[in-house]
């Protein structure tokens, strides 16, 4: 079961069925969505997933999703998974762009962190980005992420992988 995790201004927790609007506003903003997997999908594809959380993550306790939330209002999503690509567990969130700017990327990406290494004891966490996406990049690298190598897309694009090991000041 996701457990709830706090942070100064966050709060993450399971998702509930009432944040399937906000999750689909969130994930069908192109400004967040163009970062998050391979990009834009039609809005029944985003309606897919989110109830592909509660009947296959949740259901099977596959790995942690969290709803974060700031004030009470779902401002973004928040994972941490075992993924092939990196050959361990990665982070993956996304905040609304409202939220953009006021350090609470980082202080998301430090409590995921933190959780895997504390509640999962990883040796290691990851974060794949995708090269162009600078704002992210720099968030990670701020907080002690270092740049190990990168992927080359099918499509061409390269998505650099981050690694922060575990005894690391986050």
């Amino acid at each position: 079961m996701t457990p709830t995790l706090r942070t100064e201004r966050l709060f993450l927790d399971p998702y509930l069925p009432e944040d399937e609007e906000a999750f689909v506003a969130l994930f069908q903003d192109t400004r967040v969505s163009r970062w998050m997997g391979d990009g834009p999908v039609p809005e029944e594809e985003d309606r897919a997933l989110f109830g592909r959380i509660f009947t296959k993550v949740y259901a099977r306790g596959l790995f942690d999703v969290w709803a974060v939330r700031r004030d009470g209002e779902l401002i973004g999503h928040a994972e941490i998974k075992r993924t092939d690509a990196v050959g361990g567990h990665e982070i993956i969130y996304a905040l609304a762009p409202a939220a953009w700017g006021a350090g609470l990327g980082s202080e998301l990406a430090r409590a995921l962190t933190a959780y895997g290494f504390d509640a999962l004891a990883l040796a290691e966490v990851h974060a794949t980005v995708a090269a162009e996406n600078g704002a992210s990049l720099a968030l990670l690298e701020r907080i002690g992420f270092e740049h190990v190598r990168d992927i080359t897309e099918d499509d061409g694009s390269t998505t650099r992988v981050l690694t922060l090991r575990a005894g690391r000041d986050v």
